[in-house]
């Protein structure tokens, strides 16, 4: 690959005749001269992380893991999931062993929509399970969302908590890694 042209704008000097008035007004120059620094920059083998041994930068692969025959896409069983409400349950005396059941819905790849209803401690449960189980992958897991003993029956917290914990079990869900796991299954099934 033969680098591209570049265009340097040169701009006027004052003459040493001392005109600084026609050198503020006059129009930059164009020209086609690559910089002499660019030329002499060699990179050091150990900065050469996106480059081939020649000096040529390495094409980037994309792989296409939507057709049905690809083992990603057999891992992949979900279309997407969503809290559709919450429930707020009583304890046994007032404020105390209160605690919130978040009803959710997973559509899957086959048509038919799931139904499941979980705690909080179970989502934190999953989240827990999953950074153990996949300690390479806990930067490609979204945040999980905070506990909050003062808000926590607030209905703009639980709102926030609701979005929160259905982008968390879409990215969960729709990450091949992830899906076809055990800790998932266990998660959705019990």
């Amino acid at each position: 690959m033969e680098p591209a042209s570049i265009q340097t704008v040169n701009h006027r000097t004052p003459s040493p005749a001392g005109d600084g008035a026609k050198a503020a007004t006059a129009r930059p120059e164009r020209s086609s001269v690559v910089p002499p620094y660019w030329q002499r920059h060699e990179r050091h083998v150990s900065r050469m992380s996106s480059y081939s041994t020649d000096g040529r930068p390495t094409p980037i692969s994309l792989e296409d893991h939507t057709d049905q025959f690809s083992e990603q896409c057999r891992v992949l069983w979900a279309k997407s999931v969503t809290i559709d409400d919450y429930v707020v349950v009583s304890g046994t005396a007032p404020g105390l062993g209160a605690y919130v059941v978040w009803n959710c819905t997973v559509e899957t790849l086959d048509g038919g929509p799931m139904m499941i209803r979980k705690r909080y401690s179970e989502f934190e449960d999953l989240h827990q399970k999953l950074v153990q189980t996949f300690p390479h992958a806990v930067s490609s897991m979204p945040q999980f969302p905070p506990k909050s003993v003062i808000s926590r029956f607030r209905p703009r917290f639980l709102e926030r908590r609701k979005q929160a914990l259905s982008y968390f079990l879409n990215c969960i869900l729709l990450n091949p890694e992830f899906a076809g796991s055990p800790v998932l299954k266990d998660f959705l099934f019990s």
